[in-house]
């Protein structure tokens, strides 16, 4: 007889996985629907300035997500920036790798507010710093897009 984790098959179906993209590092969040929050999971980094699909690829397989967040950066005006075309990007392509909906949100300040947060809030090093803030900021475009859809 297999035993089933009640919590597991609880939340199973209603996983999320939030991306915080950047060039060099990409920072990942998980959280469910179901709860409605989020949590920093992981901060990957690129492969010459392109994400590494064999850590997104597993963490889809393992995590089995319903759907994608992407954090995505504009102008203050609502136009796109330097680096908005290449979020957007990412975007297609996670939709096209893995056929599950990307949902983007607007990332205003999620950086500097997981910044201020684990450096001003937490008194976190400069280098676990730059270690994990890419994953915080994931968990607040991730939470933000809950707050927004729950």
């Amino acid at each position: 007889m297999v035993k089933i984790d009640p919590l597991a098959s609880k939340f199973s179906n209603t996983a999320y996985l939030g991306f915080d993209f950047g060039q060099k590092k990409i920072g990942v969040a998980v959280g469910y629907m179901d709860t409605a929050i989020a949590s920093p999971l992981q901060t990957i980094r690129s492969i010459g300035y392109s994400p590494d699909w064999s850590l997104i690829t597993n963490l889809i397989s393992e995590w089995q997500p319903v759907g994608l967040v992407v954090g995505i950066s504009k102008q203050s005006d609502g136009s796109d920036n330097i680096i908005t075309p290449k979020m957007e990007k990412f975007c297609r392509q996670l939709q096209g790798r893995y056929g599950l909906p990307v949902h983007q949100v607007d990332e205003s300040l999620t950086t500097f507010s997981a910044k201020q947060l684990l450096f001003d809030d937490l008194k976190l090093s400069a280098g676990k710093l730059w270690a994990v803030q890419d994953q915080v900021a994931a968990q607040l475009i991730l939470q933000s897009w809950f707050n927004q859809n729950s």
